[in-house]
This record gives C-alpha cells, sequence and structure tokens, in this order.
C-alpha cells in the first residue's frame, strides 16, 4: 500500500494511491502516523479517486524524530576522504526540516556549500527499544519512504564541527512522495535509488552498497534510543554528492533536483534563495 498525505479546501488530509495511480482520500482529518488505522480508514474511503498530478502534495508524516546515519556508504565515505566507519555514526534532523516532495528547498542566508543526499528511509510503525535482535528489529518497520538529506556542508564540517548545524535549515529533508509499506518491499537492500540536479545524473547506486543494512540499524538505534511509531531513520547517501564532485559543485537557486527510488517514486524540489 502507498500512502500519502494531500492539501486540501479543509487542512491537509491522509490518503491512499491505488495501483492506477488514482488518489483516494481518507476520511477525517490527518492523523498521527499508525498503520493499522490507515489500512481501516482506507478500506473505509467513499470519496472519488482523481489523479495523482493533480493532486498538492504534503509530506507524507510529520515524523517526530528523524535519526540519520553518516557515512553509510563505502564509496560516499570514500569520496570524502574518510575511512568507513565500525559502527554506525547517527545524528539528527529536526521535524521542521521536513517538507513535501514538490515543495521548495530554501538555500539558508550565509550558505556557501548547500548539498544533495538521496537517502532510504525507514518508517517505524511500533515503539522500539532495546531490541533483542535483528529479526524483532524489522517487526517494527511500517514502510519506507524516499528522503534527501540536504546539508550545508560549510556549516557543517567549518563552522565548528558540528554536523548538526548543516542539517538542520528549514526544508533540508525532502520525504515521499509516499510511504511504500514493509510487506510490498521484499528486500529493503535491494532498492534502486538516485538523485539529479537539472537533468543530470549525479548519484545512481543500490541500497545493496550500505555498510550497515535496515534491520541492524533499527536494532542498534534502539539501544541508544526510543523508535516511536512515526519516526524515520534516514539510512545514509551512496557516492556522487556536491562536495565529491571534481571540481566541488553545490546547489544555487535555480537549480532543481530529481530524487528517485525504486518503488518509492520521485522528488522534484527548484532551490530559491531565503527572504
Amino acid at each position: 500500500m502507498r500512502l500519502l498525505r494531500i492539501h486540501t479546501p479543509d487542512g491537509p488530509r491522509d490518503a491512499v494511491l491505488t495501483e492506477d495511480n488514482k488518489v483516494v482520500t481518507l476520511p477525517g482529518a490527518a492523523e498521527v502516523f499508525d498503520l493499522d488505522r490507515w489500512r481501516d480508514r482506507a478500506a473505509a474511503a467513499t470519496d472519488p479517486a482523481v489523479e495523482f498530478e493533480t493532486v498538492t502534495l504534503a509530506a507524507p508524516l510529520n515524523p517526530g524524530k528523524i535519526v540519520c546515519v553518516g557515512l553509510n556508504y563505502a564509496d560516499h565515505a570514500a569520496e570524502g576522504g574518510q575511512a568507513a566507519p565500525a559502527e554506525p555514526i547517527l545524528f539528527m534532523k529536526a521535524p521542521d526540516t521536513v517538507v513535501s516532495a514538490r515543495d521548495d528547498v530554501v538555500i539558508p542566508r550565509g550558505s556557501e556549500k548547500t548539498d544533495w543526499e538521496v537517502e532510504l528511509g525507514v518508517v517505524i510503525g511500533r515503539t522500539a527499544a532495546y531490541l533483542t535482535d535483528e529479526a524483532e528489529a524489522m517487526e517494527h518497520v511500517a514502510g519506507y519512504v524516499l528522503a534527501n538529506d540536504v546539508s550545508e556542508r560549510h556549516f557543517q564540517l567549518e563552522r565548528g564541527g558540528q554536523w548538526d548545524k548543516g542539517k538542520n535549515s528549514a526544508t533540508f529533508c525532502p520525504l515521499g512522495p509516499w510511504i511504500l509499506t514493509a510487506d510490498e518491499v521484499p528486500d529493503p537492500q535491494a532498492i534502486k535509488l538516485g538523485l539529479d540536479v537539472n537533468g543530470e545524473a549525479l548519484q545512481d547506486s543500490s541500497t545493496a552498497e550500505m555498510i550497515f543494512g535496515v534491520a541492524h540499524l533499527v536494532h542498534y538505534i534502539s539501544q541508544f534510543m526510543t523508535l516511536y511509531p512515526g519516526d524515520v531513520i534516514s539510512t545514509g547517501t551512496p557516492a556522487g554528492v556536491g562536495a565529491g564532485q571534481k571540481p566541488p559543485r553545490f546547489l544555487r537557486e535555480g537549480d532543481v533536483l530529481r530524487v528517485w527510488a525504486d518503488g518509492l517514486g520521485e522528488q522534484h524540489n527548484r532551490l530559491v534563495a531565503a527572504p
């Protein structure tokens, strides 16, 4: 099942995307993420289906927290001159970084090196703390979502060495267009994903190249913090980011990002300057 959220004259509404790419809006206002509740409402939906391209997308959920994994592809670590980590590197993105798959991304004031990072997002479906093993971890995954961990490298690496500074500008986490439920993903380590800037393909890889897979990450993170339904784990990016280009290349006002992953749709975000 593909779960999404759209803007309507009555406010945000949860919806599902049918096999023929029609959007069916669910009864009631948008709710806190609950997969079982979403399925029940989908079964009771009576609104007429409309074409996907005609709706105004919202982010498919509002995460309580976004836990991000750094340097989780060996080729990405290498392009930055860093060794592959022995354990997952974790940092956070704030909920207010989230925008939809079609919203503008704002280049922050003072930015010199705004960069892109296509990533697989893991949506948590059940509260997870101190999970015993990776098999149990997968029972807590509700689905998967396309993510872009937009980053400002000057803020991240040259303004005190604090990654959070470069990761948390408003609009720096486009999510969606939809959540694909876990039952429709036979192997989360076999998803192709990539990113184009102004039509030029710069990232093209597969989650098979991740150092730490989804099951390991969910289990590992649960040892350090409690994961709640609707939280998102953004699992890292492959090589091809702007800082890894030769010469380095960063985003400018007017650039357009196309971000994609098999089964998870596409994002189309335009870069605009901060007011």
